[in-house]
């Protein structure tokens, strides 16, 4: 099977600096990928490889099987990608900020879509007609996470997807992506957080200044053993 995101020995030198370093790994479709990893481990600057906004300085990357830098529009198609801080319009309530991006992403979706998905990341309907600048941070994460749903891609980039979320919405949002990944889609996210990537994760990355340290797995059923990843993480920070 066709993975449906590779790093093939991705390096990149951005002002002299090397900020990743041979890193390989494969995201097959269905499965939640997690690349775990302290500030400036390179973890974003992955994704933005992904969707081309970053040239390797060596090494490739590919979506689909296929090269990005062979087709970036291609390549971004079959993604939605969840930045670590969104941007949406703070004069503009949710509805208007989805309908906007989704506009511009050229997606038609009804207001009843719209609903569907507020209702999936727990939006109160109370608030979808407020102005975003009168948003919680979390309620802002969750109206981006409901604009990624809706592009109704293969692939899903999440950058920090939790950031912002109070502890029940978190256990909602990993439950989330489980389901989407059961549904087909394949999810690669980048965080900081152990837990969360032992908790929804079937295979975790741990990636540390630019090189890809450490994998780990779920035994088949279960969950990633969060103490070892807990010790791996907490040595290589120290190191």
């Amino acid at each position: 099977m066709t993975p449906s995101l590779e790093a093939r020995s991705l390096s990149l030198v951005r002002d002299g600096n090397i900020v990743l370093d041979d890193v390989s790994f494969t995201v097959a479709p269905g499965e939640v990928y997690a690349l775990l990893g302290g500030n400036g481990a390179g973890k974003s600057t992955t994704l933005l490889t992904f969707l081309g906004f970053l040239q390797p300085s060596g090494g490739t990357v590919l979506v689909g099987g296929r090269e990005v830098a062979a087709d970036i529009e291609a390549a971004r198609a079959q993604i939605a990608y969840l930045p670590e801080a969104a941007s949406l319009y703070g004069h503009l309530d949710a509805y208007e900020n989805l309908g906007y991006f989704l506009d511009l992403a050229g997606r038609k979706v009804t207001r009843a879509a719209i609903d569907a998905a507020l209702d999936q990341v727990g939006l109160p309907h109370a608030a979808r007609t407020r102005r975003m600048q009168a948003f919680s941070k979390g309620m802002r994460q969750k109206t981006a996470i409901a604009l990624a749903l809706l592009r109704d891609t293969p692939i899903l980039l999440l950058d920090e997807p939790t950031s912002g979320l109070d502890p029940v919405a978190i256990d909602e949002f990993h439950d989330m992506v489980k389901a989407l990944a059961a549904a087909g889609r394949t999810v690669l996210m980048v965080t900081h957080d152990v837990y969360g990537a032992c908790q929804v994760a079937d295979r975790v990355g741990l990636l540390r200044g630019g090189r890809l340290v450490g994998s780990f797995e779920a035994a088949q059923g279960g969950r990633i053993d969060t103490e070892t990843v807990h010790a791996a993480f907490a040595e290589r920070e120290a190191a």
